[in-house]
């Protein structure tokens, strides 16, 4: 087995696996405090749209990474819209759209375009996350295992794509791969005791005084 195929069915394993700490840690909690909405939503895009891609370029380690990630994206979404209070179908139907979007940019215009195209929801699905990460209130909602199996992904992605000269995944990954790091030490120093900034502002609602006897 050559080293290409060593590290494309390496990440694709971690693919499959790195959202299954998440995926137990909300089972057992339904805490959700910390982990981003918009954040899984994009990663249903990404899984959707990656597996497209890798039949595309008739890479399979890409295409079992990215189906199998299906199988804790969906379960995460369904228990986040639940403990939130959402309808699930409502909430997947923009992600829905955006990967056909994707698939259609990768299918017309090449790899190269679709790489450009995959870096929005690529920084999107990591910046999501270090929105709530700053601005929760507590992270206990969030995995670490699933944070740190994440950088590993993209890790092994970007060099996979420099060694097998697709420009797609090496366009993608670089600049999620910087986020993910900020995401892993922003988390670490959050569990340390750092507060929270720019959290969002409770508004109360004054109770309806009737007049007095």
């Amino acid at each position: 087995m050559t080293s290409v195929e060593v590290l494309g069915w390496g990440a694709t394993v971690v693919g499959a696996v790195l959202a299954t700490p998440q995926l137990v840690r909300l089972v057992r909690t339904r805490n959700v405090e910390g982990l981003s909405l918009v954040g899984w939503q994009t990663a249903l895009v990404l899984n959707i749209a990656w597996t497209v891609h890798g039949i595309n370029i008739g890479q399979l380690p890409q295409i079992l990474s990215s189906s199998l990630a299906l199988f804790t994206t969906v379960p995460i979404l369904v228990l986040m819209t639940g403990v939130l209070g959402r309808r699930f179908v409502p909430t997947i139907l923009p992600s829905l759209a955006v990967a056909a979007v994707m698939i259609a940019v990768d299918l017309m215009l090449g790899s190269a375009a679709y790489g450009i195209v995959a870096i929005f929801p690529g920084i999107a699905i990591t910046a999501a996350q270090s929105v709530e990460l700053v601005r929760a209130e507590h992270v206990r909602g969030v995995s670490p295992v699933s944070l740190m199996l994440g950088f590993l992904n993209l890790t092994l992605w970007a060099v996979w794509a420099f060694l097998v000269n697709d420009s797609g995944t090496m366009i993608a990954v670089s600049v999620s791969w910087v986020v993910a790091v900020f995401n892993l030490i922003w988390y670490w120093l959050r569990r340390l005791g750092l507060r929270s900034f720019f959290a969002p502002v409770a508004v109360s609602v004054p109770a309806c005084v009737g007049p007095a006897d």
